[in-house]
């Protein structure tokens, strides 16, 4: 089993792919995107994803305007923001919109790791969470 379900979106194909492959290698279910509009169609077909790996600076759709986005249709999905091109502005509007955090490109891959390893660990507390929200809503509507 996978440790988490990634999705890697960035529009530098290279980089994808060798994310990719140590991801893959770390155990980690990965999908990629070049493009924020292919990542959220990605997200409407894969409810698994637990993770989002999004690059800031993209030509067709900003990440900050992809992390609007993601977060206001996948609530439950974390999001770390990835760029080589950070401001301090675009660092703390990413995290006031609710990005899980915001790395540097090239950051270092076990720093990234744990990052999505704590990230896909609050996720499945919210889902479970949820769960016994409603298991209880049954449980007791049936009292």
């Amino acid at each position: 089993m996978a440790i988490a379900n990634i999705l890697l979106v960035d529009d530098e194909i290279p980089f994808l792919e060798t994310m990719t492959k140590r991801l893959t290698k770390r155990d980690f279910a990965t999908a990629t995107a070049s493009g924020a509009s292919e990542a959220i169609k990605l997200l409407e077909k894969n409810s698994d994803t637990e993770v989002v790996i999004l690059d800031v600076k993209m030509p067709e759709m900003d990440g900050l305007s992809a992390l609007k986005i993601i977060r206001q249709r996948f609530p439950l999905v974390e999001v770390i923001m990835l760029t080589g091109h950070a401001t301090i502005e675009s660092a703390i509007e990413g995290m006031k919109l609710g990005a899980f955090d915001y790395l540097m490109k090239p950051c270092d891959m076990e720093q990234l790791v744990s990052k999505v390893s704590e990230a896909a660990t609050k996720r499945r507390r919210h889902k479970d969470k949820i769960v016994e929200a409603e298991l209880k809503k049954i449980t007791s509507s049936r009292i």
